[in-house]
């Protein structure tokens, strides 16, 4: 893979992960641009684990608190907030690491890496974000999350597994559904995708065993590839958090719309 080709994957990564715009169906594309190889599936953790540093590091206080929390989650001591956000991050995981074993044991997970797929979630999707915007209230906050939000968030973030649906974007659906203002949508959302892309770097190092190739290289490549995936997502996640407070989910919509026709248009073409 050329120094270019490397950048443009590590910086839309960064970017598509945590937007609501589905970070899956632009690595699909591009691998089916450029064709599969071990390579490619060494540089889909490296981007991963970049990306996901960046959302730790900018929720650290929030990450600091789940952290605290897990000691007495486990012993069933639910008063404060950390506890509850500790055993709501684990919940809120259990549905798409069960799903996404089923999918990848079957085999049934590469029949869904279609651009007709793509092309419709990206579009249906799309539209149920804009409907979940548009008519529900904003009235509850990040810290009003409790654990039945995080078993019907948990079971919405399983759909995601499909490419086009956007792991970020159903879950910031669901919070607004559940009456989330879209700050705290989005600030819950981003705080659940960070044991499942964990899980996911986790299942993607796994397949690496399989695959045969030159170490030192690929090692460098995916250290370089790790480090600009970790600065594109940091500047748009900050991006994202700071619009959020004057602009709504509209433009992604928008964005998603266009996307999925064009994809549409070439499948069906």
């Amino acid at each position: 893979m050329t120094l270019f080709q490397l950048f443009i994957l590590a910086i839309v990564q960064g970017i598509t992960e945590f937007l609501p715009i589905s970070s899956s169906a632009h690595l699909v594309l591009l691998h089916e641009l450029g064709g599969p190889s071990g390579e490619a599936l060494a540089l889909d953790v490296a981007v991963h684990l970049g990306s996901i540093l960046a959302v730790i590091l900018y929720f650290r206080h929030d990450v600091a608190a789940a952290v605290a929390g897990i000691g007495p989650a486990m012993r069933g001591r639910l008063e404060s907030y950390e506890a509850r956000l500790a055993l709501g991050l684990m919940i809120a995981t259990v549905p798409a690491v069960i799903l996404g074993a089923v999918l990848q044991l079957t085999g049934w997970i590469h029949y869904l890496r279609s651009i007709t797929v793509i092309g419709w979630m990206m579009i249906l999707f799309g539209m149920l974000l804009y409907a979940a915007h548009r008519f529900m209230p904003e009235a509850r906050r990040a810290t009003d999350w409790r654990l039945r939000d995080a078993v019907i968030m948990g079971l919405w973030q399983a759909v995601a597994l499909v490419p086009g649906v956007s792991r970020s974007g159903i879950t910031m659906t669901a919070g607004r559904f559940l009456g989330f203002d879209r700050h705290s949508a989005a600030k819950v959302a981003l705080l659940m995708s960070i044991p499942i892309t964990l899980a996911t770097g986790g299942a993607l190092g796994l397949e690496l065993r399989k695959v045969d190739f030159e170490t030192s290289a690929i090692i460098r490549e995916s250290l370089t590839a790790a480090a600009v995936a970790f600065i594109a997502a940091w500047l748009a996640l900050a991006t994202m958090m700071k619009l959020l407070n004057r602009v709504s989910f509209t433009p992604y919509v928008i964005y998603r719309i266009m996307l999925g026709a064009v994809l549409l248009w070439l499948a069906y073409t």
